[in-house]
């Protein structure tokens, strides 16, 4: 018995002791945030990267989840003679939930894995040790612009994603369910409200931090050698994702429990 109070108290005090490291390194990266210098160029490849290359994966993951979002509501309204409500529900359940989710989970599958590797490589072949020799802060250089540009980038990428994701399932709606299109529009017009948006870019702007944040935190501490490399990139990924899972229940209730 007393062994395994020893497990589970040594277990809680390594949890709380990875959680106070990320608490300080996430403060750490925000305070280089707002300090000079800057470098635009990081910053501006960062955007590229977080940004313009992910646009195929959030569009594609936003339009096919659409459709099968209007499928899956006219399907269960039927039970109810409910079919007219596939345009609203679609509309609020992109906007609300599932396009910055879904936006989220693809840049921590993509994003964040990429940070974590790149980071932890230049950790094993001592890149990092060069920068400090040069006297370039690694955090300043290699954390804050990633993680600056991730919280800019990704709610316009959620944006775009909500956007597609609704026009999917205007398409299947149209195309296959019988649905007016310009009464569909109207209705999804109608329907949203700026508190929904703004939610919603809020949510992009969060999962955005998490993401990058949790790739460079995993690439900081990565291990040697090539198991290293993996094993960060790996940690990155599950930690980025349940952290976004998190904080979505987190920031819905904040928007949405009143």
């Amino acid at each position: 018995m007393i062994r395994l109070i020893a497990a589970i108290g040594a277990s809680v005090l390594g949890i709380l002791g990875a959680a106070g490291r990320f608490a300080i390194f996430v403060g750490a990266a925000f305070s280089h945030m707002v300090r000079p210098p800057f470098y635009w160029r990081e910053f501006g490849q960062a955007l590229l990267n977080i940004g313009y290359f992910s646009l195929p994966v959030v569009g594609l993951t936003a339009f096919f989840t659409g459709g099968a979002l209007a499928l899956q509501i006219y399907a269960g309204g039927a039970r109810f003679s409910a079919e007219a409500v596939v345009p609203q529900i679609v509309a609020i359940g992109m906007v609300r939930e599932l396009g910055p989710v879904l936006g989220g989970l693809m840049i921590a599958a993509r994003v964040t894995s990429s940070i974590a590797a790149e980071i932890a490589t230049m950790k094993v072949t001592e890149q990092i040790d060069a920068l400090v020799t040069l006297s370039t802060h690694p955090m300043k250089y290699l954390t804050a612009p990633r993680v600056l540009a991730a919280i800019l980038v990704v709610p316009l990428l959620v944006a775009v994603g909500d956007t597609i994701g609704i026009m999917g399932g205007y398409l299947v709606s149209t195309s296959r369910l019988g649905f007016n299109p310009a009464t569909y529009l109207q209705n999804t017009v109608d329907f949203l409200e700026l508190h929904d948006i703004v939610s919603s870019l809020a949510k992009g702007a969060v999962f955005g931090a998490i993401a990058a944040l949790m790739g460079c935190y995993s690439g900081m501490n990565s291990g040697r050698g090539a198991q290293g490399v993996g094993a960060a990139t790996k940690s990155s990924v599950v930690a980025a994702a349940v952290l976004i899972l998190a904080a979505n229940y987190m920031l819905t209730e904040l928007f949405f429990s009143g």
